[in-house]
């Protein structure tokens, strides 16, 4: 059962719009680029699990890939399907479902994770959820899962140049302190339940999932920091070079924790 702040936090509608905005759409550009280096070539199957109203979901599908999504949230999957009637190519399904129990029974050339480990607080709600994308994909087949970088927040605080609101400062200590996040207010700009993650921890749980692990990668890296993100971001030509960038150096372990959201890439074992 999805935790009731977080559920509220996303009935609000903000998620499905985020990702156009210029400066939040770094983490867009950034993760297509990604899987477009890391998921087999179409017509793959693809198992998008915890991907909100499908803004990654429906790229892959205009892409030519075999989609399915799987959101805990009933407004997200009226979104995504409403959004795959006006798409040239459909997502196959949109269904209702959470992580740690995923609602479908057959392998995928590929399992998404990019949304599930945020809000999932226990080390145990987050095994559940690598064990459900190891069993939902094929052997030899890829797992990509997202994760929110527990040090990023401290550079955000200075690079706006703002003190941060009441409780921001004690909420970041617990999450510096334990990777967990609790809205000291309740206000939407200051998101909701979440865990954030250090780079080697992701890494670790991938692992103790019997998974095999090929790349750590930072998103966005200190692009996000940058004033005038959201103007280059706009200008096709200058967000080409922000992209190719941070490409060079998505691997540098010092990067990681720099950036807001990491990447792991891993592999269920062939023979497994």
């Amino acid at each position: 059962m999805i935790d009731s702040d977080v559920l509220g936090f996303y009935n609000l509608g903000l998620e499905q719009t985020r990702l156009q905005d210029p400066r939040r759409s770094v983490e867009f550009w950034r993760t297509r680029d990604v899987l477009a280096r890391h998921l087999p070539p179409p017509p793959a199957t693809v198992l998008d699990v915890g991907g909100g109203p499908g803004a990654y979901a429906l790229a892959l599908a205009d892409d030519g890939y075999d989609v399915t999504l799987v959101d805990p949230v009933p407004l997200h999957i009226s979104q995504a399907t409403q959004a795959s009637r006006a798409h040239e190519r459909a997502l196959r399904r949109a269904l209702c479902g959470d992580a740690r129990e995923v609602p479908v029974d057959e392998q995928h050339d590929a399992v998404l994770l990019l949304g599930p480990l945020y809000h999932l607080i226990t080390a145990d709600d987050r095994a559940r959820a690598w064990s459900e994308a190891r069993r939902c994909v094929r052997p030899g087949g890829v797992i990509v899962a997202a994760a929110a970088s527990r040090y990023y927040a401290c550079w955000e605080s200075l690079a706006s140049d703002k003190m941060p609101l009441p409780g921001v400062a004690q909420a970041l200590e617990m999450q510096l302190r334990t990777g967990e996040y609790r809205n000291p207010s309740g206000e939407e700009r200051l998101w909701t339940t979440a865990y954030f993650h250090a780079p080697d921890e992701l890494a670790a749980e991938a692992r103790s999932a019997g998974l095999l692990v090929r790349s750590l990668v930072a998103v966005e890296g200190p692009a996000k920091l940058l004033g005038d993100l959201g103007e280059r971001m706009a200008d096709p030509e200058r967000r080409q070079h922000v992209l190719d960038t941070q490409r060079r150096i998505e691997e540098e372990h010092s990067v990681l924790g720099l950036s807001q959201h990491m990447l792991a890439i891993a592999e269920r074992p062939a023979d497994r």
